[in-house]
């Protein structure tokens, strides 16, 4: 058992002394400091004599002991000691946690593009609190559900959200509670009793081949500025359906190494991290394109000098998007996103180009229901370039749809 005893260390400027208890464990010395102060005349022999000091510090050893007479720490060090007594019934920010379970998740795990939406979640979280500094102790059964109700009108955050909050709890959890030695800091689990709803299923963004046609064949709106926001979202867009509707984060990212003769060998952003095979893809550069790699080709190790502009791809991906939007308003076309180009590769290339939907799931990198079988085989994405060539020239050489 842990021994307490009632002390007194260095004096401070002002003359006074602060009052500690020290604990002796396992011959292993530690201190916890007091509110309380004594001067010199509380003080007789190096001992505190001071009897409303004694008395409070005396009260506080006996809740002291009471907690660790209900625990085993036979087997703890005196800091764990002190580290429970201390902390036990302190309250814990999950604002500040969550801070800094995302700065961690960016900086250390490289997962940057992933911690925007815990970002975005915690966010939430606090303007429906009213509060930015959310302890862990409100974080109730009804208070994470009046949450999610508040979400309940948005399309993907209702799931995402809940879903990240989930995430960064659970973290908690692991780092601040130590079942094997009952020591219980966050005593509260909402979403135990929590049915995080589903997000809705997402309209499909696939864009028809005379639409896709009369945005290929758009003129651009008179600028003063040379290679324009609009000019480079025209473009770009045009890249992304040649390349098998190739996310902006990825064509953004492209280095000169990952262009080997007319091929792009690259690994998706999105999923590498998350792949045994790093989410890895090779691509012919159509011929179609291959004008626009020279045009945004860069003097540095990017492939595309897109970064000159834009600092980085989500900026990248946002300016795009605006650009896209002056330009589909100057040609009376419907709102268009550089998303739906992917859409529309896929949605053609399975009903037109009639490649199966295991085919359409290859060209466009996602993962496997076959993981175990592809162990045993070296792919080849060869089939990748043909079945684009199919749906390229189903748009730009008049195919019609069936």
């Amino acid at each position: 058992m842990a021994n307490f005893k009632i002390c007194v260390r260095k004096k401070r400027t002002d003359n006074l002394y602060p009052v500690y208890i020290r604990i002796t464990h396992h011959r292993k010395t530690a201190y916890i400091k007091t509110e309380k102060v004594v001067d010199k005349s509380g003080i007789r022999k190096g001992e505190v004599k001071d009897t409303e000091v004694l008395s409070y510090c005396t009260n506080l050893i006996k809740a002291y002991n009471s907690k660790l007479n209900q625990k085993d720490i036979s087997l703890w060090t005196v800091n764990k000691v002190v580290n429970f007594l201390e902390n036990e019934d302190k309250d814990i920010s999950f604002s500040d946690y969550a801070r800094k379970y995302i700065f961690e998740m960016a900086s250390l795990r490289k997962m940057e593009r992933n911690s925007k939406n815990y970002k975005w979640a915690y966010q939430s979280l606090e303007r429906f609190a009213n509060n930015e500094n959310i302890m862990f102790s409100r974080l109730t059964s009804k208070f994470i559900q009046d949450w999610i109700n508040s979400l309940a009108n948005t399309n993907r955050a209702k799931e995402m959200y809940p879903i990240c909050i989930r995430m960064i709890f659970n973290a908690a959890l692991e780092e601040f509670n130590d079942y094997d030695h009952d020591i219980i800091r966050i005593k509260t689990n909402p979403f135990r009793k929590i049915e995080i709803p589903k997000a809705d299923t997402p309209t499909k963004r696939a864009l028809e081949i005379p639409v896709l046609q009369a945005f290929f064949n758009g003129s651009m709106p008179m600028t003063k500025y040379l290679s324009s926001r609009t000019e480079i979202s025209r473009d770009v867009a045009e890249m992304v359906f040649c390349l098998v509707g190739m996310n902006t984060a990825d064509l953004y990212e492209l280095k000169k190494e990952n262009l080997k003769g007319d091929l792009l060998c690259y690994h998706r952003q999105k999923t590498k991290k998350h792949r045994s095979d790093g989410a890895y893809l090779e691509i012919k550069i159509p011929l179609r394109i291959q004008h626009l790699f020279e045009k945004y080709k860069s003097d540095n190790e990017y492939l595309l000098n897109f970064n000159y502009r834009y600092q980085d791809s989500n900026t990248f991906n946002t300016n795009v998007n605006g650009g896209l939007k002056v330009y589909c308003k100057a040609n009376n076309l419907p709102p268009i996103c550089i998303y739906n180009f992917r859409h529309s590769w896929a949605t053609i290339a399975q009903n037109n180009c009639h490649a199966s939907t295991e085919e359409v799931g290859f060209a466009l990198n996602h993962s496997s229901a076959h993981r175990i079988t592809e162990g045993y085989i070296k792919k080849d994405y060869s089939p990748i370039s043909v079945l684009n060539e199919k749906v390229i020239t189903c748009v730009f050489g008049n195919c019609l749809q069936k």
